[in-house]
């Protein structure tokens, strides 16, 4: 039986970054799978450089539960890294390498997991996902979901393994990703009161943003389950201007929204968009071209199970942490939730505080902790689950 240790160390090994090629990666898992007799399929990417695994052991007749993970990993460029990133290296109870806390830790211990149980006679089947390009926006896994929408029956049961410290989270926030396109009129800096500078419409926007997100955090909804308990509104890249001494007519800014479940995206634009009427109402009979467009980039639900639901039961049986939170960052559980009904929930090895930086590394005991909860998850599945999702 290929061990956890071993599978990790190949899957370091595909420098899997987002928008890259994951095909080397989804290779090496369907040779493992031909070889344990375990049926696999691929849903891919338009132009066939990445590709979605789903994976399926035990009957076929049955809801069952499926454990979630991304392939992708995000960049190493600029990062000051003491080792290769992308060979597993194990040092005083830690191992590291790029993911080997987000989250290719919990994809060796899935995958260790399924060729496990395809040697036991399950009563309940084990499925398996794995997708590309979650790192910017939970991109790939939609065209998987439009597949497993044809199919019945369904798997009941959603575990993604990101990062808890094996601790069970119910919830996490949603995320709009907008773009807002300044614009302006352009004109030689020497003559800038003429033009409008579309760097400085930019500016006034950033400060309806920040209008908003001090509106949400004062007076918005609340939920102490989070780090920080309301929505926020951030800027995280602002483009114009081509040369000093011209007056930029155009000026992107690029700007998310982290919502609550009981506040709705939708209406946080609404007001930002009246904040940006504002600004150029009073522009408009001197620059009648003056205007402020939100684009929307991307955008994926957030999640809210239930404490008292079957999932959150279930990971409590195996031996996932007692603690119930809600997570900073967001997943594919709430995908998985809104666009198939499966009840999810997030519980993996490692934390996110070591994920995304230089020397990202994860502890062994976290590894072994989440194999011998997926261990006690196919013992429940030999003896029957179920799948009652409430």
């Amino acid at each position: 039986m290929t061990t956890t240790l071993e599978i990790l160390d190949r899957l370091i090994s595909f420098p899997t970054v987002s928008r890259s090629s994951n095909r080397d990666l989804i290779a090496y898992v369907t040779n493992l799978f031909d070889g344990a007799g375990i049926a696999w399929e691929l849903v891919e990417s338009t132009d066939g450089s990445r590709a979605n695994l789903f994976a399926s052991v035990g009957p076929k007749e049955g809801n069952g539960v499926l454990l979630s993970g991304h392939t992708d990993v995000v960049p190493t460029e600029g990062q000051s890294w003491s080792r290769d990133p992308f060979r597993l290296h194990a040092e005083n109870g830690r191992l590291y390498g790029r993911g080997t806390a987000d989250m290719k830790g919990f994809v060796a211990s899935a995958l260790s997991a399924a060729l496990k149980a395809a040697t036991l006679p399950l009563r309940t089947p084990l499925h398996l996902a794995l997708s590309y390009d979650e790192e910017i926006g939970c991109v790939g896994v939609r065209d998987l979901l439009a597949q497993l929408k044809t199919r019945e029956p369904k798997p009941a049961f959603c575990i993604v393994g990101e990062p808890t410290g094996m601790r069970i989270a119910n919830g996490h926030k949603g995320k709009l990703a907008l773009r807002a396109c300044c614009t302006g009129r352009a004109g030689h800096s020497a003559l800038a009161p003429r033009a409008l500078n579309a760097l400085h419409l930019g500016a006034d926007f950033i400060d309806v943003l920040r209008g908003e997100q001090h509106r949400l955090a004062t007076s918005g909804a609340r939920d102490d389950a989070y780090d920080i308990p309301y929505s926020t509104v951030h800027a995280g890249l602002m483009h114009g201007g081509s040369a000093l001494n011209i007056v930029p007519e155009c000026c992107e800014v690029d700007f998310e929204i982290r919502n609550l479940s009981a506040d709705d995206p939708t209406a946080i634009v609404a007001r930002i968009a009246e904040g940006v009427e504002a600004i150029v109402a009073s522009l408009r009979g001197e620059f009648p071209e003056a205007t402020i467009r939100i684009d929307e980039i991307n955008a994926y639900p957030g999640l809210d199970t239930p404490h008292d639901s079957e999932i959150v039961k279930l990971l409590g049986r195996i031996g996932a942490r007692p603690e119930i939170f809600k997570v900073a960052f967001g997943t594919e559980a709430g995908l998985f939730h809104n666009e198939l009904g499966m009840a999810a929930a997030i519980c993996g090895p490692g934390d996110m505080a070591q994920g995304h930086k230089a020397d990202e590394y994860i502890e062994m005991t976290q590894i072994d902790a989440c194999d011998a909860a997926l261990s006690q998850l196919i013992e429940a599945l030999q003896f029957g689950v179920s799948t009652n999702s409430r």
